[in-house]
């Protein structure tokens, strides 16, 4: 599926489903939503609302789920190296911060916040600034959970040091571990 159900013009953002190993799990792509205010800021919001719709509906389910990407929001200050940079981004907003926070509000745990709670965890280095150099980064990428799947976690975290590799992405690889 590309896009969500509920916009059959959502051109912008990617979402994927699928069941595996008795787990479903959804992976996306969301758009920054810069520059804003404007119409890419309100899609971004948009595209949240009716995520969030799909999110709850996987929770009535009552299988593990996971929905893992670039949900292209930094949640709070420690998300994000020099904060104050990032006030006037839309990553940063507090429509999409709040947005994000509706969405755990469901019942979703947050695996890398809930493993490092008090610490810097960047998923992101703009390689235009050699952010990764610096350790200048941001989260955008988040592994949520619902509480089948949260109560399994085990380890977590950012392979960073493939981003310094030759032609790699801005993005670092999120990785979780669950109990069996």
């Amino acid at each position: 599926m590309r896009g969500l159900d509920g916009d059959p013009d959502d051109t912008h953002s990617r979402y994927i489903e699928g069941f595996v190993h008795g787990m479903v799990i959804g992976c996306l792509y969301l758009p920054n939503g810069n520059p804003a205010p404007g119409p890419k800021f309100d899609y971004k919001l948009a595209w949240f609302n009716r995520f969030s719709a799909h999110a709850k509906k996987l929770l009535s389910f009552g299988l593990p789920v996971l929905l893992i990407g670039d949900y292209n929001v930094t949640p709070t200050e420690l998300d994000a190296y020099r904060p104050e940079k990032y006030v006037t981004n839309a990553l940063f907003f507090p429509e999409s911060r709040s947005a994000y926070n509706k969405l755990l509000k469901q019942g979703w745990t947050d695996a890398l916040r809930t493993l490092y709670p008090n610490e810097r965890v960047y998923t992101f280095y703009d390689y235009l600034r050699n952010a990764y150099g610096r350790d200048a980064g941001l989260r955008l990428d988040h592994f949520l959970l619902n509480d089948v799947v949260a109560a399994r976690l085990e380890l977590g975290g950012v392979d960073k040091h493939v981003r310094g590799w030759e032609k790699s992405s801005d993005h670092c690889p999120v990785w979780i571990e669950l109990t069996e």
